[in-house]
């Protein structure tokens, strides 16, 4: 099913998701930034540039408590969060490399255990992407599969109009569903032209040339070249679309607290630290390994998709100059 939708229509479903009670998330200003943030208004939406950080904070929040604890005199009180009080969300304008990654995520939350945290918002989550008419330097979406006009992960998906507006595919039935329950606000298909997309510098890589290498060089002085560099600072996964490392911690003392999962990362010195003190990926070049290694080769050979999306938020955001583009480039050309 096709529609379009002006900009200020855009805005109004945005204002009636509110008054429907529904939790909408899109791009919003915060401070000299802007990040994928709870919406009270159309308003707020902006539409202006690729939020710093990633849409996977809509299902998978940089922390969030699974349980409490609380004693007393009758004993140990243990209340589990409960994943049914989740809201009904709409993430709104979400570009494609971040709303590509949600169905990349699912595979390893539903894997051997099933994370009905992450598997709950997702279900309660329906998703109106936005293709991209702009790149920059750092963009190589087109590189790993993608395109600054790919569905992949939307239920709703808005191409921008010449005269402003936007064409609107259906393309799953949570996407249907939306159109039909605001179909006031949506007019037939579009008589303007389609902006044209964005063309990301980084042409296509031959990406199974990349994991097949990479099968061959567990040990290459690549490695050691890049991570001299390096900070562990942990900047690239927690910006990341894709990356979902992560830790389990019991805070509070011995009257209450809880237990809570927050975001990790295979960069940082610590994440591989045994009890015993012995740690396998005790230097940064194997955990710079590692994280290209998972990206294009482990999550590939598990289940059959790349854990990138081409973003490059840790290009940009990266303290020391890694582009890994670059290295995906150099290994390509082995």
């Amino acid at each position: 099913m096709q529609k379009t939708i002006t900009e200020p229509n855009l805005r109004l479903l945005i204002d009636t998701l509110v008054s429907e009670g529904k939790r909408v998330i899109g791009p919003k200003a915060a401070g000299t930034m802007t990040l994928y943030e709870p919406l009270s208004q159309g308003e707020e939406l902006n539409l202006g540039e690729l939020p710093r950080r990633s849409a996977k904070e809509a299902f998978f929040p940089l922390c969030e408590t699974i349980l409490t604890y609380e004693r007393d005199k009758e004993g140990v009180r243990v209340t589990d969060v409960d994943p049914q009080a989740i809201p009904e969300t709409v993430l709104v304008a979400a570009r494609p490399c971040d709303v590509a990654a949600a169905p990349v995520l699912d595979s390893v939350f539903s894997w051997d255990f099933k994370d009905e945290f992450f598997l709950e918002r997702r279900r309660k989550t329906t998703i109106i992407g936005l293709a991209c008419a702009r790149a920059d330097d750092a963009c190589f979406c087109t590189a790993v599969g993608l395109s600054p006009g790919d569905t992949k992960g939307s239920d709703l998906f808005l191409a921008p109009l010449t005269d402003g507006g936007y064409r609107c595919d259906a393309i799953t039935e949570k996407g249907e569903a939306l159109l039909a329950a605001h179909a006031d606000l949506f007019s037939d298909a579009a008589t303007a032209e389609p902006l044209p997309l964005a063309e990301p510098t980084l042409g296509k890589l031959d990406l199974e040339k990349i994991r097949q290498w990479l099968d061959t060089h567990f040990e290459d002085p690549l490695w050691e070249e890049i991570a001299a560099r390096c900070a562990g600072c942990g900047a690239c996964a927690f910006l990341c679309p894709a990356c979902h490392c992560f830790d389990i911690v019991d805070e509070g003392g011995e009257e209450k607290g809880a237990r809570r999962k927050s975001w990790d990362a295979c960069g940082f010195g610590k994440f591989t630290n045994h009890a015993s003190g012995h740690n396998p990926r005790d230097v940064q070049p194997s955990r710079y390994r590692n994280r290209i290694m998972h990206k294009f080769k482990y999550y590939v050979d598990k289940f059959d998709q790349r854990l990138c999306t081409g973003c490059g938020r840790c290009v940009r955001a990266c303290p020391v100059g890694i582009d890994i583009a670059t290295v995906l480039e150099e290994i390509n050309s082995k």
